[in-house]
Protein backbone atom coordinates (compact mmCIF):
# COMPACT_ATOMS: atom_id res chain seq x y z
CA UNK A 1 0.00 0.00 0.00
CA UNK A 2 2.54 2.38 0.99
CA UNK A 3 6.07 2.93 -1.35
CA UNK A 4 8.98 1.02 0.11
CA UNK A 5 11.18 3.40 -1.17
CA UNK A 6 11.58 6.78 0.97
CA UNK A 7 10.58 10.01 0.28
CA UNK A 8 12.83 12.44 -0.76
CA UNK A 9 12.65 14.47 1.94
CA UNK A 10 13.36 12.18 4.20
CA UNK A 11 16.94 11.13 2.67
CA UNK A 12 17.45 14.90 2.96
CA UNK A 13 16.64 15.46 6.56
CA UNK A 14 18.65 12.19 7.33
CA UNK A 15 21.75 13.19 5.70
CA UNK A 16 21.62 16.43 7.59
CA UNK A 17 21.22 14.88 10.43
CA UNK A 18 24.51 12.68 10.16
CA UNK A 19 27.02 15.83 8.55
CA UNK A 20 25.41 18.34 11.28
CA UNK A 21 27.68 17.87 14.72
CA UNK A 22 25.62 17.79 17.90
CA UNK A 23 25.36 20.70 19.40
CA UNK A 24 27.15 21.03 22.86
CA UNK A 25 27.49 24.16 23.58
CA UNK A 26 31.41 24.52 22.99
CA UNK A 27 32.44 26.27 19.83
CA UNK A 28 33.80 24.03 17.19
CA UNK A 29 36.91 24.61 14.94
CA UNK A 30 38.53 22.49 12.22
CA UNK A 31 41.85 22.64 13.95
CA UNK A 32 41.17 23.07 17.71
CA UNK A 33 37.62 22.18 18.87
CA UNK A 34 37.81 23.84 22.11
CA UNK A 35 39.53 27.11 20.74
CA UNK A 36 37.39 30.52 20.51
CA UNK A 37 37.83 33.53 18.74
CA UNK A 38 37.24 35.47 21.70
CA UNK A 39 40.39 33.69 23.43
CA UNK A 40 41.98 34.23 20.10
CA UNK A 41 41.82 37.73 20.56
CA UNK A 42 42.54 38.34 24.11
CA UNK A 43 45.24 36.56 23.72
CA UNK A 44 46.58 38.99 21.14
CA UNK A 45 45.53 41.57 22.93
CA UNK A 46 47.62 40.68 26.22
CA UNK A 47 50.80 40.27 23.70
CA UNK A 48 50.41 44.14 22.66
CA UNK A 49 51.99 46.90 25.16
CA UNK A 50 50.15 48.80 27.11
CA UNK A 51 51.13 52.67 27.63
CA UNK A 52 51.86 53.22 31.21
CA UNK A 53 49.19 55.94 33.44
CA UNK A 54 50.24 59.34 32.93
CA UNK A 55 51.01 60.01 36.41
CA UNK A 56 54.01 56.73 35.93
CA UNK A 57 55.43 58.44 32.81
CA UNK A 58 58.72 60.04 33.01
CA UNK A 59 58.78 64.11 33.59
CA UNK A 60 60.67 65.98 30.48
CA UNK A 61 63.94 67.50 32.04
CA UNK A 62 63.67 71.27 32.37
CA UNK A 63 66.22 73.64 32.41
CA UNK A 64 67.91 75.38 34.98
CA UNK A 65 66.76 78.68 35.99
CA UNK A 66 70.06 80.45 35.30
CA UNK A 67 73.25 79.69 33.23
CA UNK A 68 76.20 78.11 34.15
CA UNK A 69 78.22 81.51 33.63
CA UNK A 70 75.44 83.83 35.38
CA UNK A 71 77.97 83.90 38.67
CA UNK A 72 77.75 87.74 38.92
CA UNK A 73 74.24 87.36 38.94
CA UNK A 74 74.45 86.54 42.83
CA UNK A 75 77.99 88.53 43.89
CA UNK A 76 77.86 87.96 47.25
CA UNK A 77 77.80 84.11 46.80
CA UNK A 78 80.26 84.84 44.26
CA UNK A 79 82.52 86.12 46.41
CA UNK A 80 82.02 83.70 49.08
CA UNK A 81 82.25 80.34 46.75
CA UNK A 82 86.00 82.06 45.15
CA UNK A 83 87.29 82.66 48.41
CA UNK A 84 85.70 79.61 50.69
CA UNK A 85 83.85 76.97 48.31
CA UNK A 86 83.61 74.83 50.89
CA UNK A 87 80.88 76.95 52.44
CA UNK A 88 78.45 76.98 49.41
CA UNK A 89 78.73 73.47 49.09
CA UNK A 90 78.00 72.55 52.53
CA UNK A 91 74.98 74.56 51.98
CA UNK A 92 73.90 72.31 49.23
CA UNK A 93 74.82 69.16 50.32
CA UNK A 94 72.57 70.34 53.48
CA UNK A 95 69.23 71.38 51.01
CA UNK A 96 70.04 67.83 48.62
CA UNK A 97 69.83 65.71 51.79
CA UNK A 98 67.27 66.97 52.95
CA UNK A 99 68.88 67.80 56.47
CA UNK A 100 70.20 64.53 57.05
CA UNK A 101 74.17 66.13 56.71
CA UNK A 102 74.90 69.29 58.10
CA UNK A 103 76.44 72.29 56.13
CA UNK A 104 79.36 71.96 58.33
CA UNK A 105 80.00 68.24 58.34
CA UNK A 106 79.75 68.12 54.40
CA UNK A 107 82.07 71.29 54.40
CA UNK A 108 84.29 69.93 56.58
CA UNK A 109 84.79 67.02 54.32
CA UNK A 110 84.93 69.45 50.98
CA UNK A 111 87.82 70.71 52.46
CA UNK A 112 89.32 67.59 53.58
CA UNK A 113 88.75 65.68 50.37
CA UNK A 114 90.63 69.12 48.81
CA UNK A 115 93.72 68.91 51.23
CA UNK A 116 94.59 64.93 50.68
CA UNK A 117 93.43 65.10 46.63
CA UNK A 118 92.82 68.62 45.41
CA UNK A 119 89.96 67.82 43.36
CA UNK A 120 86.86 67.57 45.50
CA UNK A 121 85.12 67.98 41.71
CA UNK A 122 84.36 63.85 42.43
CA UNK A 123 82.64 64.47 45.12
CA UNK A 124 80.54 67.55 44.82
CA UNK A 125 79.48 66.39 41.31
CA UNK A 126 77.46 63.84 43.11
CA UNK A 127 75.95 66.07 44.28
CA UNK A 128 74.76 67.89 41.12
CA UNK A 129 73.26 64.35 40.14
CA UNK A 130 71.50 63.84 43.05
CA UNK A 131 69.53 67.91 42.55
CA UNK A 132 68.82 67.11 38.98
CA UNK A 133 67.20 64.01 39.20
CA UNK A 134 64.86 65.80 42.37
CA UNK A 135 63.78 68.27 40.46
CA UNK A 136 64.46 66.80 36.85
CA UNK A 137 67.15 69.37 35.79
CA UNK A 138 68.90 69.20 32.34
CA UNK A 139 72.19 67.38 32.30
CA UNK A 140 73.26 70.54 30.78
CA UNK A 141 76.12 71.90 28.59
CA UNK A 142 77.78 68.92 29.68
CA UNK A 143 78.36 65.42 31.83
CA UNK A 144 77.89 66.24 35.69
CA UNK A 145 81.56 65.27 36.08
CA UNK A 146 83.34 67.54 33.38
CA UNK A 147 81.20 70.66 34.34
CA UNK A 148 82.61 70.23 38.37
CA UNK A 149 86.13 69.37 36.66
CA UNK A 150 86.28 72.23 34.53
CA UNK A 151 83.79 74.72 36.12
CA UNK A 152 83.62 74.07 39.99
CA UNK A 153 82.96 77.43 41.35
CA UNK A 154 80.27 78.30 38.62
CA UNK A 155 78.65 74.93 38.76
CA UNK A 156 78.27 75.52 42.65
CA UNK A 157 77.24 79.00 42.19
CA UNK A 158 74.64 77.42 39.64
CA UNK A 159 73.73 75.03 42.23
CA UNK A 160 73.35 77.65 45.19
CA UNK A 161 71.38 79.79 42.82
CA UNK A 162 69.06 76.89 41.24
CA UNK A 163 67.77 76.25 45.52
CA UNK A 164 67.51 79.80 46.15
CA UNK A 165 65.68 80.59 43.04
CA UNK A 166 62.78 77.62 44.45
CA UNK A 167 62.07 79.20 47.46
CA UNK A 168 65.13 77.83 49.86
CA UNK A 169 66.90 80.73 52.17
CA UNK A 170 70.78 78.86 51.89
CA UNK A 171 71.95 80.67 55.47
CA UNK A 172 69.22 78.96 57.41
CA UNK A 173 69.68 75.22 55.85
CA UNK A 174 67.15 73.15 55.96
CA UNK A 175 65.77 72.37 58.94
CA UNK A 176 65.29 76.61 59.31
CA UNK A 177 63.26 76.06 55.81
CA UNK A 178 61.23 74.00 57.41
CA UNK A 179 60.63 76.06 60.49
CA UNK A 180 59.60 78.68 58.38
CA UNK A 181 57.16 76.75 56.03
CA UNK A 182 55.44 75.62 58.95
CA UNK A 183 55.08 78.82 60.50
CA UNK A 184 53.55 80.15 57.43
CA UNK A 185 51.31 77.77 57.55
CA UNK A 186 49.96 77.75 60.99
CA UNK A 187 49.57 82.11 60.35
CA UNK A 188 47.81 81.85 57.45
CA UNK A 189 45.05 78.81 57.96
CA UNK A 190 42.69 77.59 55.19
CA UNK A 191 39.44 79.27 55.88
CA UNK A 192 36.76 76.50 55.99
CA UNK A 193 34.21 75.92 53.27
CA UNK A 194 30.83 76.72 53.58
CA UNK A 195 28.46 74.09 51.90
CA UNK A 196 25.45 75.07 50.36
CA UNK A 197 22.45 75.77 51.98
CA UNK A 198 23.81 77.07 55.08
CA UNK A 199 24.13 80.28 56.39
CA UNK A 200 25.09 82.25 59.20
CA UNK A 201 22.26 82.71 62.01
CA UNK A 202 21.52 86.56 62.35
Amino acid sequence: MYSSKPKSYEKFSESNTDAASPPTGVPVSSSNPYFSHDDHDHENSSQMPVAPPYHLRPRAPEPWKTGLCDCLSHPKNCCTTFWCPCITFGQIAEIVDKGSTSCGASGALYTLIFCVTGCPCFYSCFYRSKMRQQYTLDESPCGDCLVHCFCEYCALCQEYRELQNRGFDMVIGWHGNIEERNREVAMNPVPPVMEEGMSRDQ
